[in-house]
């Protein structure tokens, strides 16, 4: 599994950041601030939309998972992280909670518990490990990007 520290730092110094990390509060306010934050760099990173649209959705929904489901004091941050290279996208979502998530299976009638199958239908890969050094756990996915499309 591909961890936030072990993924693509930036090819030269004066180039755009090809990764970029949030630390937000556990809070519900925190997931809107996340597609902001994250359309904004889309933006720099001249990403397609449909390729945009793709990731803020996902990113949404492993930062509701994060604030909804984190049993842990309001005061923990909640971390994004996305890198980019020149064929896919990875984000990720670390909280304090070690309990990891699984897709459920929600009827017609629930109003949430389909986050985690949205990933599952939308990203190329994704998965779900303990965080290797401290509390908590990271939640990841990758999408992968058009063929001829080069990052800026």
């Amino acid at each position: 599994m591909p961890m936030p520290g072990d993924y693509p730092q930036p090819a030269r110094a004066t180039a755009a950041p090809k990764n970029i990390e949030w630390r937000l509060p556990r809070h519900a306010r925190s997931v809107g601030r996340a597609r902001t934050l994250f359309r904004e760099q889309a933006t720099s990173w001249k990403l397609p939309d449909e390729v945009t649209e793709t990731v803020v959705l996902l990113l949404s929904e492993l930062m509701t998972n994060a604030y909804r489901h984190a049993k842990v004091s309001p005061g923990r941050e909640i971390w994004a992280r996305c890198a980019l290279d020149d064929d896919r996208i990875l984000v990720w979502v670390t909280d304090a909670n070690d309990a990891l998530p699984s897709p459920r299976r929600a009827s017609l009638h629930d109003e949430s518990g389909r986050g985690l199958a949205l990933v599952a239908a939308l990203a190329d890969d994704w998965g779900a490990a303990p965080r290797e050094h401290g509390t908590g756990k990271t939640v990841w996915f990758e999408l992968r990007l058009a063929q001829g499309r080069s990052a800026s």
